[in-house]
């Protein structure tokens, strides 16, 4: 099926005057005769391209195929080919015959007669030689002339049927019927291959004998049936889809893989207490990207505010996670836990404290109750969510009662009841309340033992629209208000384990409609939709012999439906006002609204700023304040950040403004007449320095033509603006730079101040010499500047740079009290020659000389005493290597003052560093340990080795071979404060030790500080510690180790610990009492856990004690008692043993067999075959987290 092309001529249908007539159709089809072997060439036909995403069409054929009717009998004829849709409603209905005579000299395109249809005028248009095909190609089209266009917004849902049919025999015939939604963009819809034209005019059509175009004549039916759209989408493309529009709501954007992510946030939202509760979280002082209750309030806000599709990347990254993190599916139920729970947490101490609880949560009771005797043991606990089975159950109301459903404990199960003994009991569980908002997780993911694998349970499932959840409430539960709840949300995953895709129908009001809420696409849904077709199960209808549906996510064919609810929202009927209450502007937080005006703002400037960039110039501007301001090489810091005092200023001037108008506008933002600013050019010198070079001569000169006449066309346009105070008769005084021929101009030379007291280098201001001044004569300049010449008065830096060409006082004489150096580049720093001129020195303008105080011996020790420099070169030696590092602790704290920033160099030692932090945190620096940090993920890399000899640069930026490992951060390290020096510290080593206090069901991490030459007597005292153990229990205390979840050994105390790898897992334990009683005949085994196969171990092994004579029912009892494993649990198990011998090949056991008489041999072992548990879900490390 294909849309007409919209180049096709609409006004003329005939053969134009003045051209020759139309060809014959032998003429046109040329060797396409019968027999002949020849390609069709259709000449100037409009090309169309053939569209595949078509709408539902139905087959000519079926598998039991009726008697064809005869195409002059209509009712007949729509009976077969244009069969009613189900569930839809019936508009208008219409039939139509075109009958062609003169097919051969029929234009290469025609139309029919218009006919009526709901108001609107339709026909049918035909291409008799083919769209560029060898077929005749056939389409339905609304019948709007150019002047008599629909409306924009309007559309019909239309199901058609296009019969050709012979005019002598109707029994002659070809029909294709298609789905379309028309409108005015879409008019016309149809077939490009509707009928091959070699078969047209053979003589046999389909074996009758005859053609289908007899006597250049043939018959074209139009069957035309207008539905009612109940969803406003009915057979949409969604091109140009405007959920905002059509819904009045917006979507949220995938990420990658965030669809679940999506529908879980969109039932929240709509959840509209849960969303005026987020709102009531104060964040106006805590807007960063950091902080998730923000950014879910600002996710909240923009789905109430924005016109299109809304980001989630905000949220995420205030969650912390990375981009490998947005490419992963998560458990839903487990993020919005987790998420609930950090809301919790930022609501507390606000008008918000316990409004989630409130909404979410329920309490259940879970009993045990003894049958014969007055005897219960009970615990209520608060729930969130329910998880209920779908496996094995085909409702909710099932499910629900199988999830209360009581178990007996009697026979060998029986309850033990303090004061009463041994009793048969019921366990069960019971609701004591439900939470006005009930989240049901629906267990679609189990692991199937027979594919030992997870796998989706596909199972048809049904739930109501209204759910009564009274019956499975306690006998004393209150029942003052009717527990009815109403249908808000049906989550659905779409797929199968390994690839899906999430999304979510959801009622925002309780007396509205569904939607569908499939990422940035919001639609309305029926209520079929959002119910039944979740329901899961088989496909209805599906006939004899179909192979199935595809599945569009993992191209398989099933006859189950790969769509399914795995998450249901209800909202109890009686306080569905309280939950679905109006949100509106004023109950969001003010500064959200403030905040996104601004970006918008923001945002709009720069697109203007884009758009007129070609006519502005930028330029920097470097004042005296920047150079006295900035503490570093060069005049300043032009990498630097741009928000400090020392950074330049930029501009963005008209191109065609002149010189003289910028000179102004820099005389305005240092409030002084323009006449007193002089701009100068500044260049970059081959040292990798930028300084100034010359004045800029015409003040009319335009900025565009200053700037390709001064600047290079690849570097920025830089300008320093001088200015003076020197002021003679209203006019200001400049020095001549550019004198009269045979004149020497002066020098401009800039000054640097090195404070060896304070330890600041900073610009002091620039000053005018000759070429021939000596560099002793600069010192006295120097002096009279600082006001140290005595008789002269203190001269403000300001003056010092507002002066025009200074001369030396006439007395040179005396020791210099400055050392001067000429600042060359960032890594020469040279002292100068006091006799030689400035001209012998090679000074120029813009150069720097930096210049110190002489110290005594006294001050300069005193200085390098606190780690000073005394000397400017040191200094600038400190400032090349120096590195701003950034210091967090590497347990993360609530203080805030514990992330900090020092201004290091890259030469200092540990030592020396590390005395830098301790004297920032008031710790002894030995008892700090510094980690480093993976630039990737900012989380710890490894700990930093004390090494004297190591500087910070080594530490930071560690070799790997000749390389330089880049996945560590340069300037960042996390720091421990230690109970123990370093030192000490690194002779110890951590020892993991798995604590186990009741069989071995249950175990615990304990973290233990040995001696690395100690032995294993060294751990029992931090476990007794630990565990609370008394002195007479201590001495039962015992350790093994393990390797691949079996014994290896039991560890004797006097076991040095240098002997026990790192690999190796250690448990302790109490040895039991059944092993300490043991008789002489007794003896013992190693037993392991396995899934199967030998090889794939898991759990913790155990020592269990073998007795002589006993078959393996009595052995198995003790087995339960040992392992802590007990009733359906235990009688899962298998039990083999493994010989070393045959490791492949486990002896499983009888009750009846005795293993004593299995003359088994010392490396023997015990072998628990069962399911390993801990693998059908994701380890701790890899769960969801929220920052």
């Amino acid at each position: 099926m294909d849309p007409v092309s919209r180049d096709l001529d609409h006004e003329n249908l005939d053969p134009r005057p003045n051209m020759a007539p139309t060809a014959d159709l032998e003429t046109r089809l040329g060797d396409l005769q019968v027999g002949g072997g020849g390609d069709m060439l259709i000449d100037d036909y409009d090309t169309l391209g053939e569209k595949q995403d078509v709408a539902i069409i139905t087959p000519d054929e079926s598998i039991d195929e009726p008697i064809n009717p005869l195409a002059d009998d209509y009712e007949a004829m729509k009976e077969r080919y244009l069969p009613l849709l189900p569930d839809l409603e019936v508009l208008y209905e219409a039939t139509d015959t075109w009958h062609i005579e003169n097919y051969r000299h029929l234009p290469k395109k025609a139309r029919g007669p218009n006919f009526e249809c709901g108001g609107h005028p339709w026909r049918i248009l035909l291409f008799p030689f083919g769209n560029n095909v060898d077929f005749a190609s056939l389409y339905l089209e609304q019948g709007h002339d150019d002047d008599d266009k629909p409306p924009d917004d309007w559309y019909a849902c239309v199901q058609f049927t296009l019969v050709m049919w012979s005019t002598h025999d109707p029994s002659i015939h070809t029909a294709q019927t298609a789905n379309h939604r028309y409108s005015a963009d879409e008019s016309d819809w149809g077939f490009t291959r509707f009928a091959e034209l070699r078969r047209m005019f053979a003589g046999r059509w389909d074996g009758t004998g005859k053609s289908m175009v007899d006597n250049d004549a043939v018959n074209l039916t139009a069957y035309l049936r207008i539905y009612k759209d109940p969803t406003g989408v009915l057979w949409h493309k969604f091109i140009n889809y405007n959920s905002k529009k059509e819904t009045g709501m917006v979507g949220l954007k995938n990420q990658g893989a965030t669809c679940y992510l999506n529908s879980l946030l969109q039932s929240l939202y709509f959840t509209n207490a849960f969303r005026k509760s987020i709102f009531m979280i104060p964040t106006e002082n805590e807007t960063e990207k950091k902080n998730s209750a923000w950014a879910l309030q600002r996710l909240f806000y923009l789905l109430q505010t924005s016109e299109d599709a809304v980001s989630t990347q905000e949220l995420t990254a205030s969650f912390g996670w990375e981009t490998k993190d947005i490419f992963l599916q998560q458990d839903v139920q487990e993020l919005s836990r987790i998420l609930m729970e950090r809301m919790e947490a930022r609501m507390k101490g606000t008008g918000a404290e316990n409004a989630l609880a409130r909404m979410f949560v329920g309490k259940m009771k879970t009993y045990i109750s003894c049958i014969n005797v007055d005897y219960e043991s009970s615990r209520i606990e608060d729930y969130w969510d329910v998880q209920l089975n779908v496996r094995g159950n085909r409702s909710l109301d099932e499910s629900f009662k199988d999830y209360i459903q009581v178990e007996t404990m009697d026979g060998e199960n029986k309850y033990f009841a303090e004061g009463h003994g041994l009793q048969d009991a019921r366990k069960g569980v019971i609701f004591e309340t439900f939470p006005q908002v009930l989240h049901l997780q629906l267990k679609r993911f189990e692991y199937d033992v027979e594919r030992d694998a997870m796998m989706k349970v596909n199972d048809r499932y049904e739930f109501p629209e209204v759910f009564d959840a009274a019956p499975y409430l306690s006998a004393g539960a209150d029942r003052s208000e009717p527990y009815l709840y109403q249908l808000h949300g049906v989550l659905v995953h779409s797929g199968d384990l390994t690839a899906g895709h999430y999304y979510a129908f959801l009622k925002p009001t309780s007396d509205g409609h569904f939607y569908k809420f499939d990422d940035d696409k919001v639609t309305r849904a029926t209520l079929k939709e959002a119910l039944e077709e979740n329901y899961g199960g088989d496909y209805a209808n599906m006939a004899n012999g179909h192979v199935g549906v595809r599945n569009p996510y993992t191209r398989t064919l099933s006859t189950k439906r790969s769509m399914s609810a795995y998450m249901l929202v209800y909202i109890r009927k009686s306080r569905e006002k309280d939950i679905l209450l109006p949100v509106g502007e004023d109950d969001s937080p003010s500064h959200l609204a403030r905040q996104l005006i601004e970006e918008r703002a923001a945002l709009e400037r720069k697109r203007k700023d884009r758009e007129e960039a070609h006519l502005y110039l930028p330029v920097s501007v470097v004042t005296e304040a920047n150079f006295k301001a900035h503490q570093g090489f060069d005049l300043i810091d032009w990498s630097g950040n741009p928000s400090t005092s020392s950074a330049p200023q930029t501009f963005r001037i008209l191109r065609a403004s002149t010189v003289g108008d910028f000179t102004k506008t820099i005389a305005e933002t240092l409030q002084l007449p323009a006449e007193q600013v002089r701009l100068w050019v500044m260049v970059n010198r081959q040292n990798k320095t930028i300084r100034p070079d010359q004045p800029l001569p015409d003040l009319n000169m335009t900025m565009n033509e200053a700037c390709s006449r001064y600047s290079s066309r690849d570097k920025p346009f830089r300008l320093w603006a001088e200015s003076t105070t020197n002021v003679d008769g209203g006019k200001a005084q400049w020095p001549n730079v550019n004198p009269s021929p045979g004149v020497s101009p002066p020098i401009l030379v800039f000054l640097k101040y090195f404070d060896a007291d304070d330890q600041t280098l900073k610009g002091f201001g620039h000053v005018y010499l000759k070429k021939t001044s000596k560099v002793a004569e600069m010192i006295p300049v120097i002096q009279q500047l600082l006001g140290w010449s005595p008789g002269q008065d203190s001269m403000s830096l300001s003056s010092a740079s507002s002066t025009g060409l200074l001369s030396p006082p006439h007395s040179t004489t005396g020791n210099p009290s400055l050392h001067l150096y000429e600042e060359i580049k960032h890594s020469m720093i040279e002292p100068m020659k006091a006799k030689s001129t400035l001209q012998q020195a090679e000074i120029q303008d813009g150069d720097i000389v930096c210049f110190q105080r002489v110290l005594s011996e006294k001050e300069s020790s005193a200085i390098a005493s606190t780690g000073g420099y005394t000397d400017a070169r040191e200094y600038y030696d400190y400032l090349m290597n120096r590195i701003i590092v950034s210091f967090s602790p590497k347990m993360a704290t609530e203080n805030s003052d514990d992330d900090f920033t020092l201004a290091l160099s890259r030469k200092m030692s540990y030592d020396q560093f590390s005395a830098k932090v301790g004297e920032r945190l008031k710790v002894d620096p030995t008892h700090l340990r510094f980690t480093t940090v993976i630039a990737s993920t900012g989380k710890p890399k490894a700990p930093v080795r004390r090494n004297p000899a190591a500087s910070l640069y080594q530490v930071l930026t560690p070799a790997v071979g000749a390389y330089v490992n880049s996945n560590q951060r340069t300037d960042a390290l996390y720091y421990e404060i230690l109970e123990m020096s370093l030192s000490e510290l690194e002779t110890k080593r951590n020892i993991r030790v798995w604590w186990l206090p009741e069989g071995v069901v249950k175990e615990e991490a304990i973290d233990i500080l040995a001696p690395k030459n100690g032995i294993v007597q060294d751990l029992y005292a931090s476990i007794k510690r630990r565990a609370n153990l008394s002195d007479e229990a201590a001495d039962r205390l015992r350790i093994y180790e393990c390797n691949g979840c079996r014994i290896s050994r039991e560890l004797p105390a006097n076991a040095v610990l240098v002997g026990v790898p790192d690999y190796s897992t250690l448990y302790a334990e109490l040895i039991p009492e059944e092993e300490r009683n043991a008789n002489e005949e007794d003896w013992t085994i190693f037993a392991f856990h396995f899934d199967k196969e030998p090889n794939k171990t898991h759990g913790i092994p155990f020592k269990f004690v073998i007795k002589p004579g006993e078959v393996f029912k009595d052995t198995k009892e003790r087995l339960s008692k040992r392992t802590g494993i007990k009733g359906k649990q235990f009688d899962k198990l298998k039990f083999a043993i493994m010989q070393r011998s045959t490791y492949a090949r486990p002896t499983y056991l009888n009750d009846e067999d005795e293993i004593c008489a299995m003359n088994l041999r010392p490396d023997d072992s015990l072998g628990l075959d069962h399911v390993n548990r801990t693998r059908l879900h994701p380890a701790k490390g890899d769960s969801i987290f929220i920052r």
